[in-house]
């Protein structure tokens, strides 16, 4: 493997100089498509416009919003110029966004007008209220000390925001020659990226990746497709992921291939995007492919597809049978990592067999160490051994933000870090993941971590306690249960508790199943066995059929 030790940024400069009047983007929804050259340049004005704010080498970004042009100009800039970028979750609601803005020390956010349920101009107007006073998104905010500017990125900005079409003008202030020194000072090793994972303290953690780390990583996990710069990406899948970010975006521009992007997934818009654009390749968790098969006028529309990745949830052996064959990805794979990992760490490859890409996540990319050792001792085991697959290598991140002890936790002294997944390896090198240590949840691609939910819920005065835990689900490969015990003489219903989570949380952390006991089921030692939660939701709950695994 040939390692890149260059930055996002000089990479965008080089592909853009290699083939200016390619096209790099294309929004089949909205007025925006941009040659590499164009795109180059419109990046440049951004990143003047950011420095012009006073935003600098280590400074913090957050962005809040969908697929849209913005949220890739800001990556590219803020890259340019040395400024982390912090992805936030779309579907976050007030009590995520203010962890994340205190944690993340955001010196300045850049959020659309809102998303699906979900205003984000009204919950960060709850939050900073001082923002109607403010003039030119300049804010000084009692619960944000550190926060400095709010920038809209939508049609008109509300009153005290910035609009971010002001940005180009802003930067014209700046100097080619000041621009050019802060680019000079840059190193591939700098932190690019923090994307919040959550975590098993409850709270989500800051993952901080490196230019190194989402370069290379998409750099291999396009080599896995072989990309080229005459394939087109359509790009559904949320680019505040390391899914969008480095599988898609980063792939792309390792290897020059143009993006069709959509703001948001929508079945329809895939349909006509990929048969638009002739896209070669598309990306998606097995939900969304399910979503685009089962459209109504799917039959009405013709592909182009040659590859892409599904990830995200084990991937049924009917639906990769229709991908392949109806819809003509014959080189489509299968990617298995975390974001710790930049995030890929095994894929398959384009002429791996149907069963490989069903049954396996595929063999370790180029650079990148794993084995499977046992968690209890730590020895390494051999093949068809259960145990915790570990991985080392380029793509490890950086560490957890103000968190060295989750950070030691997760990676070893020797530079291993323990995914909290269980593996298996077969003697051609092959993996599997067949159960996870940590206490983790998968619904449709999204991974929670039942302890923040459980934290959250504990804030409310009817519940003394509350345990959640993952049940099995046919369509989303797990669901939320919650078993709560309330206070003596309060009462709750189930949809009063769905409810309470729906309007402070995102919504797929929001519970499907919600049960009152009185007790839970306990080792000796008093520890509360969720295993046995679990048999009991299946068993209320009729989900039998849905705990059956599809095999190959």
């Amino acid at each position: 493997m040939i390692e890149i030790s260059r930055t996002v940024g000089s990479i965008l400069k080089e592909v853009a100089q290699k083939h200016p009047d390619a096209p790099a983007i294309t929004y089949t929804t909205m007025p925006y498509q941009r040659t590499w050259s164009e795109f180059d340049a419109e990046t440049d004005r951004i990143a003047k416009g950011l420095m012009a704010l006073g935003l600098k080498k280590g400074d913090h970004l957050a962005i809040w919003a969908t697929n849209i042009p913005e949220w890739l100009l800001t990556l590219f800039a803020t890259a340019r110029i040395g400024v982390i970028l912090v992805t936030v979750n779309t579907n976050y609601k007030i009590f995520e966004v203010e962890y994340l803005l205190k944690q993340s020390d955001a010196k300045a956010l850049v959020l659309m007008d809102g998303f699906k349920d979900s205003s984000y101009v009204d919950i960060i107007t709850r939050l900073c209220p001082e923002i109607s006073g403010s003039r030119d998104g300049k804010i000084k905010s009692d619960k944000f000390p550190q926060l400095e500017r709010i920038i809209y990125a939508g049609e008109t900005p509300p009153t005290g925001m910035l609009h971010f079409d002001r940005l180009p003008t802003l930067g014209e202030t700046i100097s080619d020659e000041d621009y050019q020194a802060v680019q000079n000072g840059l190193d591939p090793q700098d932190i690019i990226n923090m994307q919040y994972t959550s975590g098993t303290t409850g709270f989500p953690k800051g993952v901080m990746l490196t230019h190194y780390n989402i370069l290379n990583n998409g750099k291999a996990v396009g080599d896995c497709m072989k990309l080229t710069h005459e394939d087109k990406l359509c790009l559904a899948v949320p680019l505040f992921h390391c899914f969008g970010l480095v599988l898609g975006v980063m792939a792309c521009l390792t290897h020059a291939t143009s993006m069709v992007v959509l703001p948001y997934f929508r079945p329809q818009d895939v349909l006509e995007a990929c048969q638009n654009e002739k896209c070669t390749v598309l990306h998606g968790v097995p939900t969304m492919f399910i979503a685009v098969l089962e459209h109504p006028d799917f039959k009405k529309y013709t592909f182009h597809l040659r590859t892409g990745i599904m990830a995200g949830a084990p991937c049924p052996v009917k639906v990769m049978k229709q991908v392949v064959e109806e819809m003509g990805a014959r080189e489509i794979t299968i990617a298995y990592g975390q974001t710790e990992a930049s995030p890929v760490c095994t894929q398959t490859r384009v002429d791996d067999s149907i069963r490989h890409r069903v049954e396996t996540v595929g063999r370790v990319l180029p650079g990148i160490e794993a084995k499977i050792v046992d968690p209890e001792t730590g020895k390494e085991l051999g093949p068809h051994q259960p145990g915790e697959f570990c991985t080392r290598g380029y793509h490890i991140m950086k560490g957890y933000y103000k968190m060295p002890e989750a950070t030691d936790e997760a990676i070893d002294d020797e530079g291993w870090l323990h995914t909290g997944d269980l593996s298996v390896v077969d003697e051609n090198g092959y993996y599997k993941i067949v159960g996870r240590i940590r206490d983790m949840i998968i619904r449709g691609g999204e991974n929670i971590y039942p302890k923040e939910i459980e934290e959250f819920l504990y804030t409310h005065p009817a519940i003394m306690d509350v345990q959640v835990v993952g049940l099995p689900s046919q369509q989303y490969g797990e669901e939320i249960c919650a078993f709560i015990i309330l206070k003596e003489g309060m009462t709750l219903t189930e949809d009063e508790v769905k409810d309470f989570v729906k309007a402070n949380m995102a919504r797929h952390k929001t519970p499907s199943f919600v049960r009152f006991l009185e007790s839970y089921p306990t080792t000796a030692s008093g520890k509360v066995q969720k295993y046995k939660l679990r048999e009991m939701g299946i068993e209320d709950f009729n989900l039998h059929d849905d705990a059956r695994i599809e095999t190959a």
